[in-house]
């Protein structure tokens, strides 16, 4: 286990030494063919098509289905505890949200109502198979053969999508979604990169970015209605800001100009982040002996665990380091913006999450449009402090809500 920022630093920056390996099955489940898993310059050229998906351009066109997404849920929301108003568990609310809002951007209308259903429904049977922790064979009955099963599921789906993309962009439709700008992109000029993806290829990107955001987003967007409501300073600032960049006009739909517009609410994510990490390690594997310090070589084949929480907790980087504050990202010269090294919450290294821009953006929206639209409150119990990591970090308790109209513009 490597505990410093150092150390950490050094595993995820030698992909020479080590690659990642999650969990024992992870390539079971995720296919071994799948893009997240290749080394060097291989990995180096799949990942320069792939950075083409998260660009501003592309985040432009993601951003109108997250902000309508995210709305319709909201009032969902609003409306079940109306009709109910006892506390709820936001935890499978918010990973429903997630899931179906990353669906329609990854792949727009080209999966219908059913088939996002059914992701959705089975796609917990995936988190349960990545915990460090699992009987490693696919054995009928085991987490690992129905995650595998729900990924052949998925990839139906995923697959036809990505054929009806091809179709819908070759007849000259503007595109909607991840998948089309994908394709659209392939027939510009001045494309480099390959050309000949495959329906399947670009399924199993689909649903890599699916196994990257999902756990990890839900984690984010749970802890970040749950800081908000337990710091009513916070949660009164980010609501004034909404209210300026708003105007008179709460429905005015979200942009990307208007995120721009947003500094305290994009400082209070990252800070949310920062200190309940969604991910706190990841697992690597020595594919040769690594020199890793004068006096030690880890051999070869052996797991090497960075550990990103010391790093996000670093008293020299980030004075009172437990403390939740969203003014430490607001000074370009402070201690936290003059040392990103520290910054570990996306990895780092040829490794380091693609999609880091699109996971802060989503959180972002949604808790503006939340913040806009309803008044909420944690209810508090003996477990909202602990933590149940299920492949990513949640509040033991899921977080109690309620959720109503906001009382007042």
């Amino acid at each position: 286990m490597a505990s410093s920022n150092d150390y950490a630093r050094k595993i995820l920056n030698s992909p020479a030494h080590a690659e990642p390996c999650l969990v024992h099955s992870a390539k079971q489940i995720l296919r071994a063919e799948n893009w997240v898993f290749l080394t060097g310059k291989s990995h180096v050229e799949y990942r320069k098509v792939l950075n083409g998906l998260f660009t501003r351009k592309a985040l432009g066109i993601y951003v109108g289905i997250q902000d309508q997404i995210t709305r319709e849920f909201l009032k969902r929301w609003l409306d079940e505890h109306t009709a109910d108003p006892t506390p709820k568990p936001i935890m499978f609310t918010c990973r429903d949200l997630n899931m179906v809002t990353s669906l329609r951007v990854f792949c727009g209308s080209h999966i219908d109502d059913a088939g996002a259903r059914e992701i959705t429904q089975k796609y917990w049977d995936i988190t349960l198979a990545l915990e460090l922790v699992n009987f490693p064979l696919p054995l009928p009955g085991t987490k690992v053969y129905r995650a595998i099963q729900c990924r052949k599921a998925a990839m139906k789906h995923l697959v036809s999508a990505a054929a009806k993309s091809k179709i819908a962009m070759a007849s000259g439709k503007e595109p909607e979604c991840m998948l089309d700008y994908w394709v659209r992109a392939m027939e510009e000029p001045g494309y480099k990169g390959r050309k000949d993806f495959t329906d399947d290829e670009m399924a199993m990107v689909v649903f890599s970015f699916l196994f990257a955001s999902q756990d990890a987003m839900s984690s984010g967007l749970i802890y970040g209605f749950q800081h908000l409501a337990d710091h009513p300073d916070i949660y009164k600032k980010v609501r004034e800001e909404q209210d300026r960049v708003r105007g008179s006009n709460p429905d005015r739909p979200v942009t990307l100009e208007m995120l721009d517009e947003m500094p305290y609410l994009r400082a209070f994510v990252r800070e949310s982040l920062r200190v309940k990490p969604p991910v706190t390690m990841v697992p690597y594997k020595t594919t040769k002996a690594f020199p890793i310090a004068d006096d030690y070589t880890v051999p070869s084949g052996s797991m090497i665990i960075p550990s990103f929480y010391n790093s996000l907790h670093d008293p020299e980087v980030y004075p009172e380091p437990d403390v939740l504050n969203p003014e430490r990202w607001l000074d370009p010269q402070s201690s936290a913006n003059t040392n990103p090294k520290n910054y570990l919450v996306f990895g780092a290294g040829p490794h380091k999450c693609i999609g880091l821009e699109y996971a802060l953006m989503n959180i972002a929206i949604v808790l503006a449009d939340a913040i806009t639209m309803m008044d909420w409150d944690h209810v508090r119990t003996e477990k909202s402090d602990e933590v149940e990591i299920i492949a990513t970090l949640f509040p033991k308790d899921h977080c109690l809500m309620t959720f109503r109209p906001r009382a007042s513009a």
